[in-house]
């Protein structure tokens, strides 16, 4: 009985063995860092901010997106330092233009 579940256990705990090694493997290699994840957050909020407001066009709102997916993808390759860079630009094209002249209390 003994030797029976030996065999049949022996190729599952192989593969669990496997398993959490390649889990591991990618977890140091591709994880989504603090950082990352706190600046998608806020990109994400600034974004929906943004377009219920109306401040910026849609076409920039797309584009932003488009490079938050880079960066995800650049973070989760362990680049991090670019990916925050990444989200910088992003974060500054995403503000609105004002028009107008700034208003000044005794500037004439």
């Amino acid at each position: 009985m003994k030797r029976m579940l030996q065999k049949c256990l022996s190729p599952w705990v192989a593969a669990a063995a496997i398993g959490v090694g390649l889990m591991t493997h990618g977890a140091i290699a591709g994880s989504f860092t603090r950082g990352c994840a706190a600046r998608d957050l806020q990109i994400l909020f600034l974004i929906e901010e943004q377009e219920s407001a109306g401040s910026v066009p849609t076409e920039k709102l797309s584009d932003a997106l488009v490079e938050m997916m880079h960066a995800r993808i650049v973070c989760h390759e362990g680049r991090v330092v670019d990916a925050l860079a990444i989200y910088d630009t992003v974060a500054e094209t995403l503000r609105p233009i004002r028009s107008g002249r700034a208003h000044a209390d005794g500037i004439r």
